[in-house]
């Protein structure tokens, strides 16, 4: 039904065209009051990098958002046990520890892992593509007295909008904009993506066909799985020296032959498969972190969805799933706010009151990690006494529950306790 022509409209932006901003234009585009355009800076919607996972919390929104229809089972890998991670010693290649999925996933919605264009292109299938906009790359974020947002591209197009869904990533210039004293920092350490065939993988004595981190001290690792198709990702980890200027984050190439010496000391199937991986393309990926922000809104109308509202460094290996539960409450909020005619910040702040606690919540995992990690470096320990007490402890203090986080549910709660404050 098209909206009549006296009828009052909510106009929102979304910057960025990633499963964050992508999940807001499938969300936004079921509600009748909206009119939306994406923007995204890059010349057409891509996705850089390995394999994700999509865990239980994650499948649930594919379903929700239409997107799991076009995934099929091909396209992702599943281990036939289970398990969704074994961790080893990179060194001996000793199992430490293996997790597997709860008993009662059903098995349609146990985690797996395919490769992240994948997933974008699912959700690009659900997507008006005429309300997309391609090489509009942001310069300027401007809130105007009238309460809305102007946001400028280099190209010197303009958009005045009521609500501005931020959606750009871990280095947000909406974000920069809304807390200009926000500052990220990159850690000083960097991955490295590369997708190699599982035929040539196969040829390789002693890679178990399962999601694997190959540990060592330092945050040095290797990470090894397969993927959909003839996939098989290879990612490895390492902390570099600093260089005197600020790295760029993220996927940019990079020649790995440069960086196989660093390790050496892994076991030789990991040495075997790092050479391979350098036969390919491989992409950089600096790591940037920042604090927790306070609110995932601002000015009454900007709300941060995905990475631009918690750079959490991929603790969690589930950001798809973050930003996908970001648009999915973002939209009941908005849902719930414009029949009762209530003002959009009063939506946002519902939104707020829901994603910024989770986060909080999230941040202080990351501290317990981080903790463990300090206490280990203090304790001097013999290389493979580090490593084993480091997965070890991690491990015993590594929490599953986002991964089987039931948004419907708690935003519903949310929205019921709403209702029944305004009828007191």
């Amino acid at each position: 039904m098209s909206p009549k022509s006296n009828e009052k409209r909510l106009k929102v932006a979304i910057l960025g065209g990633g499963p964050a901003g992508l999940g807001a234009a499938i969300e936004l585009a079921k509600l009748p009051f909206v009119d939306w355009e994406l923007y995204e800076k890059k010349p057409q919607i891509s996705e850089t990098g390995g394999g994700l996972s999509l865990q239980p919390q994650i499948w649930r929104l594919l379903e929700h958002n239409g997107a799991a229809n076009h995934i099929t089972a091909k396209d992702f890998f599943r281990s036939a046990e289970g398990q969704i991670e074994q961790r080893r010693n990179g060194r001996s290649g000793e199992l430490l520890t293996v997790k597997h999925n709860l008993e009662n996933v059903p098995l349609n919605h146990q985690s797996c892992r395919l490769a992240r264009a994948k997933l974008q292109a699912a959700l690009l299938k659900n997507v008006d593509q005429t309300h997309i906009h391609l090489a509009k790359k942001l310069i300027e974020v401007e809130h105007l007295p009238n309460n809305r947002v102007r946001i400028s591209f280099d190209d010197g197009g303009e958009d005045d909008v009521d609500l501005l869904v931020a959606a750009d990533g871990i280095r947000s210039l909406v974000r920069t904009f809304s807390f200009p004293h926000y500052a990220l920092r990159y850690n000083g350490q960097t991955v490295y993506r590369t997708i190699v065939s599982k035929t040539d993988v196969e040829k390789i004595d002693g890679i178990p066909w399962a999601p694997v981190f190959w540990k060592h001290i330092s945050g040095l690792y290797v990470y090894t799985c397969p993927l959909g198709d003839n996939d098989f990702e290879v990612t490895a980890r390492i902390r570099r020296p600093e260089q005197g200027q600020e790295p760029v984050s993220w996927g940019q190439p990079f020649d790995l032959h440069t960086l196989l010496y660093e390790y050496d000391d892994f076991c030789l199937p990991i040495r075997q498969i790092l050479r391979l991986a350098a036969e390919g393309e491989t992409q950089e990926f600096a790591l940037f972190s920042g604090p927790r922000l306070k609110h995932v809104v601002s000015h009454g109308n900007i709300a941060f969805v995905g990475d631009s509202s918690h750079p959490l460094l991929g603790n969690f290996g589930s950001g798809a799933g973050f930003a996908l539960e970001d648009v999915y409450t973002l939209t009941k909020a908005l849902d719930w706010a414009w029949p009762k005619e209530k003002p959009l910040a009063d939506a946002l702040e519902l939104f707020d009151s829901i994603r910024s606690p989770h986060y909080k919540r999230l941040y202080e995992v990351v501290d317990g990690f981080a903790a463990i990690k300090a206490e280990l470096r203090s304790e001097n320990l013999l290389v493979d006494e580090e490593i084993a007490e480091r997965v070890k402890r991690i491990s015993c203090a590594s929490e599953s529950w986002m991964y089987y986080y039931e948004i419907d549910k708690v935003v519903h709660e949310f929205l019921c306790a709403a209702d029944s404050k305004l009828a007191e």
